[in-house]
């Protein structure tokens, strides 16, 4: 119950407002996101990367409505991908886009705005020797995603795509994308729901969540595993291991300022595990989702909330 409040006060404008006079540098905030601007995003690439661990850069950000802020999203990740050319970085980074950010969700031509917007960060990627990942957002958006994926494809084939295994469609999607040269993300879900398309208790989408995982392992792609759950992290390892799979074959990923002995662990065994950083002043929406997920940082939010330190 408290996860389904915390998911429906991500879109409050009113609690929004209250929350965002937090600074980025206060309590819950500094653990969960990197900071506000490029270069702090790049200074925590740098410190993980020396730790011998990967990133995905997020510019927070989404449902932007005109077509200016969606063009200054596009332009924040082409001077993100330029920071971290220049810093030697992106053999071991790649950035995150979420579609809604970059153009989607505007009236009338969203769609093309933002398949525009994001072949111009893909090629920008490209050429500084790293790649895009399309993040996925609520379900309403997953055609939409999934139909801008295919466009990208076509020139950049690297292109990663994230499916949610809460979703009841997922298993058949990741079937559609285990294919060779595919990168997929595999997540659980951070969005509210209704059941009609999403499996709601834990105990469902734990396992809709390994289903998925024996599509995308035993496919030709390359599967990112995407959790911080230590059992299914051990399902994971094994269903690799009756694979076939070798560690560089696959990944883990796992959220920045989540379970970070866990990371270096895992690291430390040889596998690539890619750490997914946030940056940006737009991060309400990404910590609520953040907090749904751990409702026991509740508390310790809500002492910041408080304290605004």
């Amino acid at each position: 119950m408290l996860r389904r409040v915390l998911l429906g006060m991500s879109r409050s404008p009113k609690i929004k407002k209250a929350v965002s006079s937090l600074p980025v540098s206060s309590g819950i905030v500094a653990r969960y996101v990197a900071g506000e601007t490029a270069p702090e995003a790049v200074l925590a690439t740098e410190k993980l990367v020396s730790n011998g661990l990967n990133v995905s850069l997020d510019h927070l950000g989404e449902d932007v409505t005109d077509l200016a802020a969606a063009t200054a999203s596009a332009d924040a990740y082409l001077d993100v991908l330029r920071k971290l050319s220049a810093a030697g970085l992106t053999a071991h980074s790649e950035v995150s886009v979420k579609l809604s950010a970059v153009g989607q969700a505007l009236p009338g031509d969203g769609e093309k705005i933002a398949l525009e917007n994001a072949r111009t960060i893909c090629l920008a990627a490209r050429n500084a020797g790293t790649k895009v990942t399309l993040d996925m957002e609520d379900h309403t958006t997953t055609d939409s995603t999934l139909g801008i994926l295919r466009e990208l494809r076509q020139d950049f084939p690297e292109t990663g795509a994230v499916l949610q295994a809460y979703l009841r469609r997922t298993e058949g999607d990741c079937r559609d994308l285990a294919h060779s040269r595919s990168r997929v993300r595999l997540c659980k879900g951070a969005y509210k729901e209704p059941e009609s398309v999403a499996y709601q208790e834990k105990r469902q989408v734990d396992k809709a969540y390994v289903r998925a995982m024996k599509v995308l392992l035993n496919g030709a792609g390359y599967p990112m595993i995407a959790t911080h759950d230590p059992r299914l992290i051990s399902i994971a390892g094994a269903l690799a291991d009756r694979a076939g799979r070798k560690p560089g074959t696959y990944e883990y990923q796992m959220l920045y300022g989540i379970r970070p002995e866990e990371q270096l662990r895992l690291a430390g065994q040889g596998h690539t595990v890619r750490i997914y950083i946030p940056y940006g002043a737009d991060w309400y929406g990404y910590l609520v989702r953040r907090l749904a997920e751990r409702p026991a940082n509740l508390q310790f939010f809500a002492r910041s909330l408080i304290s605004k330190k």
